[in-house]
């Protein structure tokens, strides 16, 4: 029997966590997209905590009702960057959550490094 979509992106999810974590200095840049939004989270997985985070929803983001949704994740690819240089974060670790790199994905990690963030 096949997996589903779900099983699937959450098999390859946990394969890619094994080998990935964040810290203060280096955090993980987890990202989530559903059918509608797109959200980023900068966490720091020594402390268990959430640094920094962007997402579609965001006024300044939401007001955009032309973007279509690859446009408004390069918009939170450089919310988050703009957010995290404030913060003196350069070096992250791209944590794509099993989603595949392509699309909305794909879009908002290449705004995130056009604005300075290095992964």
């Amino acid at each position: 029997m096949s997996l589903s979509k779900l099983e699937r992106r959450i098999r390859i999810k946990r394969r890619i966590r094994k080998r990935l974590s964040g810290s203060a200095a280096k955090p993980r840049l987890s990202v989530f997209r559903s059918n509608k939004q797109i959200s980023v989270q900068l966490i720091d997985d020594l402390t268990g905590k959430t640094l920094i985070s962007a997402s579609s929803l965001q006024k300044e983001i939401a007001e955009k009702k032309e973007l279509n949704k690859v446009q408004q994740a390069a918009e939170v690819g450089k919310l988050i960057a703009e957010k995290a240089l404030s913060q003196n974060i350069e070096n992250v670790v791209f944590d794509r959550n099993g989603f595949l790199y392509h699309g909305r994905i794909k879009s908002l990690a290449e705004a995130a490094r056009n604005a300075g963030l290095k992964f």
